[in-house]
């Protein structure tokens, strides 16, 4: 289109399901408010236990604390705007809201895939080396290295956003998806997006295919390790320690390369099923986090029953006192 015929859009239009039926609207908002709830209550509640208590401020705990913040601050980003999609009908975004979103949404992300990188190195010592755990993992080296997470995905998710914003957008505006994301922006282009996929690419293979290659090295090692154990009993809990973070790393990385290929070398897939599957992997591992936290991490558990049998205590003491008065 030539140049002076083109005219700037100033907000785009959240589609979300395209074969979702008006009828079902109710029902998907109301699943996903339920999924937001679950999702600050699980996560927050990890945040504020690590917080509070000076005896779960250890390595792994931070990192966990680390995850549950992004898990937190992704679906506050995300959330909202698609219960307000299916429950009020409010589809309209503005230009620069769509960009800032998409900004945040690849890079909490890209946050989460080194935190969970980190989460593996530290598996990896604690099972493989254990003698040198408290020398090699200090609070201090793994404060640096989620700092690291935090800061240098900033830098690598800004130059794919500050590319596709300078884009021009002419019309259509309507985004094929449940929040504005760069596949789902950039296809809205009046120009040749190309080579600004390519850049999209090779960032999406740093920040996804890097760490995945440190997370399948460690898991990979402390298997072997964990086979050279004599004891049964040795070996469950090796594996018991691991086996629920193997499963969210799964889920969280194979969706989300298979969409990533998809899309680079052109295959058609669903509309419906590629949304699903990039909120399987965007929403799922934010829920099932604080269960796997609570339930497969003693100290947590311990803390958690210590503070309700407190509670309870007080609430005994309480009732004791105002039946005496």
């Amino acid at each position: 289109m030539p140049e002076e015929n083109r005219t700037q859009i100033t907000e785009f239009f959240i589609l979300g399901f395209p074969g979702l039926l008006p009828q079902y609207y109710s029902l998907v908002s109301a699943l996903f408010f339920l999924i937001y709830v679950a999702i600050l209550i699980g996560n927050g509640f990890i945040v504020v236990v690590i917080i509070i208590d000076k005896n779960l401020q250890k390595p792994t705990y931070l990192i966990f604390g680390n995850l549950a913040v992004a898990d937190l601050a992704f679906s506050t980003i995300t959330l909202p705007k698609i219960i307000a999609r299916y429950w009020f009908g409010s589809q309209a975004i503005p230009f620069s809201a769509c960009f800032l979103q998409m900004f945040f949404v690849h890079y909490l992300g890209s946050v989460n895939s080194f935190l969970l990188m980190i989460l593996a190195i530290d598996r990896y010592i604690a099972i493989c080396n254990p003698l040198r755990y408290p020398t090699l993992l200090k609070n201090t080296n793994v404060f640096i290295m989620c700092a690291f997470s935090w800061g240098v995905t900033v830098f690598i998710v800004a130059i794919s956003t500050i590319r596709a914003v300078t884009l021009p957008f002419c019309g259509p505006d309507v985004i094929v998806h449940c929040y504005c994301d760069h596949i789902g922006i950039t296809r809205l282009a009046c120009a040749d997006i190309r080579s600004y996929s390519l850049v999209a690419l090779i960032s999406a293979i740093i920040v996804l295919l890097v760490p995945l290659f440190f997370i399948i090295f460690s898991y990979v090692q402390i298997i072997l390790s964990v086979m050279r154990i004599a004891s049964s009993n040795g070996r469950y809990k090796a594996f018991s320690t691991c086996s629920s973070q193997l499963c969210i790393i799964a889920l969280y990385y194979l969706p989300r390369c298979f969409v990533y290929l998809a899309n680079s070398v052109n295959i058609s897939i669903n509309t419906d099923f590629r949304i699903i599957l990039i909120l399987t992997y965007s929403l799922v591992p934010p829920m099932i986090n604080p269960l796997i936290y609570c339930f497969k991490t003693k100290e947590i558990k311990q803390n958690l029953v210590k503070r309700l049998r407190s509670k309870t205590a007080e609430n005994q003491v309480s009732c004791i006192s105002c039946v005496e008065k």
